[in-house]
């Protein structure tokens, strides 16, 4: 399965379950397009990104992350494109031995390849107006916390 895609997300495809019988927990986390964002209405939204290095940099996420975390298995997909509201926008699954590592781990993944990952976000608004989010320096030696936390 791709880490980016044009096409609807399929979760299924990503937990995976009868694969990895040595693990107990299962964690994911699905990110869905909201319809407002710092006061504003919002209608969709538009994904970009610089695919070559996107999808290195989230293939380089995952492989850290079952390093660190002991994972059996890490996916994440981001969609690009126009998404409507409630559509999902990013999905992230591990699997571990035990829960703690599966929930810890994935909220990791989810966060790096935010900070990491050079996929561009622009909400279009029910008024007719658009603006990119800002978000996160990819920049490892870059400050974190200046990261707007809506992203992606």
């Amino acid at each position: 399965m791709l880490h980016l895609t044009h096409e609807p997300i399929d979760i299924q495809a990503l937990l995976a379950l009868d694969r990895y019988p040595e693990c107990g927990g299962l964690a994911l986390f699905v990110g869905t397009v909201r319809n407002h964002h710092q006061g504003m209405s919002v209608e969709s939204l538009s994904y970009t990104a610089y695919a070559p290095l996107a999808t290195k940099r989230i293939a380089d996420i995952e492989s850290d992350a079952c390093r660190r975390f002991g994972l059996s298995y890490c996916r994440v997909v981001h969609r690009l494109g126009s998404l409507r509201i409630g559509d999902v926008a990013i999905a992230c699954v591990v699997r571990s031995g035990h829960r703690a590592e599966a929930f810890e781990a994935c909220r990791h993944v989810v966060d790096e390849v935010k900070h990491q990952a050079p996929i561009w976000k622009e909400e279009h608004y029910t008024d007719g107006s658009s603006a990119y989010v800002q978000g996160c320096c990819i920049r490892p030696d870059a400050h974190r916390d200046t990261c707007d936390g809506d992203h992606p």
